[in-house]
This record gives C-alpha cells, structure tokens and sequence, in this order.
C-alpha cells in the first residue's frame, strides 16, 4: 500500500502568559504559536493484518508511552478492523526542548491515519482526541500558526510575517511539568488583545524561573541577545530563539555559536502540510 511521508514540524511561542490556574490544575494562558518548516519526518505504510509497528523507537521511551503510540490507540475505536500501520520516524526535533516535537508528532498521526484509515473523523474532532493526548496537539492538528487561550486549545488563525528563526538548544531538558508547579511561577499576567501584541509584544512568564534553574538556559538566552535584544525561550524551554529578516543573517548567527549550543535555521510559516489533509477545510 502507498506510503504516505509528512513534516511534523516545530512550534515557537513566540511569547506565553499565563494569566491564572485553574481549580482543576491547569493554567491559563496567552500564547502565539509560530509553526515552522522544519521538524521531524514521518512515514506511514497502512497494514491490513493489524499490526501496528514504529521504527526507531525512542531511546528512553516505552512503545506505548511514546505519543504517536498514545495518537494511534485513541484512533483505533474509529478504524476499519484489520486496518493497521508502520510508521517509520527521522527525529530531527529535541526531546523536551519546548518546541512541540511530540504533540507535533501526535498530531501528524491523527491526521494521517484519519486520512489512510477512512476514519472520516473531522478537524474538531481530531482535534478533540488530540487534546486529551497533550496540550500543544489541537495547534499542530488545526496545521495553522494561532494565537492560543485557554490552555492553549482556544485558536485563533494568526499570519505573521515570513521570518527566519535561530533555535538553539541548551545541553539540557526541562520539565513542564516541574515548571507549572513551582510556587515561583508568574501566574498573574493581565490578559491582552492579539493587536496589542503584534504592536509591543510579548514576554515567556516561563522564563526567568527556568533560567534561575537551568543555568544553560540562561547562558544561551543571554548570548543570542546580543544579535536579538528580544530573543527568549520558548514554551517551557529548553530551546531559545532569535528572529532575523533573511536567513543569510540568522545563518551568519549560527555560524558563531558556541560549539556546545547546537542549533538550527528555520522559516516562520503560516500553514503546515497537514492542513491539505483535513477533512473540513
């Protein structure tokens, strides 16, 4: 059967507020999810004896923790019954570095296998299954840079200007869910409008607690300002980012970095290759 190959790409936050926490432990939040056009590469080969295989599997990741697992198991109540599927991986994006990779990963499942499987299942409902997986995976499944609310499921189409991204990734992995515990945690930011932000800007209320942690995350934040007076980090981190005009200046940055900051270039997008794949678009 046809083999099916789609980016899933990263995400910036291009800036997160988090404007109060919820009774049931969440929190809310203001964010602009930039998508990009790079990130990991999956592949799908549809099966009719059930079989449900992943190629490599993660180092450090049981099989059914990993979150194209996970995206597999909550489509099957809606497939054909010996339908199955070998999906073959090429990571590219950093574990636990605040650039979306497993909800991206998630999300290109559920709307691949949707598609492959005849699930005829539509975007708000992929969407709703994705959310129960994470909460990055509704922005990756509606495939559209967004401005986010809620806890990041609230979406708003966005288009943001064609820039070039720097994304560097310091040597080590954050919690998410260590960050949104701490009781130093900004919690109380004042919510603002879309157009109030792409006028001033923004913050990452994540930020300045996850550097007093992870000194690497300063130590990289620090550097790249001195070519972007408004780079940060993005989500949670680990990964932090500066915004250039052309890719020729975001790789003239590149080319200085430390030998111990590994990074990449890539292009703000305003649509990511799943959207040709959604049902009602």
């Amino acid at each position: 059967m046809p083999t099916l190959t789609l980016l899933s790409p990263a995400k910036l936050n291009l800036f997160l507020h988090i404007t109060g926490r919820r009774a049931d432990g969440y929190h809310n939040l203001q964010t602009l999810f930039q998508l990009l056009n790079y990130g990991d590469t999956l592949s799908f080969t549809p099966n009719t004896d059930s079989r449900i295989s992943l190629q490599p599997e993660l180092p450090g990741v049981a099989f059914e923790q990993n979150l194209i697992i996970k995206a597999v198991r909550a489509l099957a109540p809606f497939k054909p019954v010996n339908a199955g599927v070998d999906i073959q991986l090429e990571k590219r994006l950093p574990m636990g570095g605040g650039i979306g990779g497993g909800s991206s990963n998630a999300a290109t499942t559920l709307v691949a296998l949707n598609h492959l499987w005849n699930c005829n299942l539509s975007k708000a409902q992929l969407q709703s299954i994705g959310l129960t997986l994470g909460a990055d995976v509704p922005v990756f499944i509606n495939a559209q840079t967004a401005w986010a609310e809620g806890v990041g499921e609230q979406l708003l189409p966005v288009k943001t200007p064609a820039k070039w991204f720097l994304v560097v990734q310091p040597d080590c992995h954050v919690s998410t869910a260590e960050i949104f515990s701490n009781k130093d945690l900004t919690r109380d930011t004042s919510a603002i409008k879309v157009a109030a932000f792409l006028e001033r800007g923004g913050k990452n209320d994540c930020e300045a607690l996850v550097k007093s942690l992870y000194p690497p995350v300063n130590e990289a934040v620090t550097w790249l300002q001195k070519f972007d007076r408004n780079a940060k980090m993005t989500g949670t981190g680990a990964c932090v980012f500066a915004s250039f005009e052309s890719v020729e200046q975001a790789q003239q940055v590149q080319a200085q970095l430390p030998k111990h900051l590994p990074g990449f270039v890539a292009q703000g997008v305003n649509q990511s290759p799943l959207y040709k794949l959604l049902p009602d678009v």
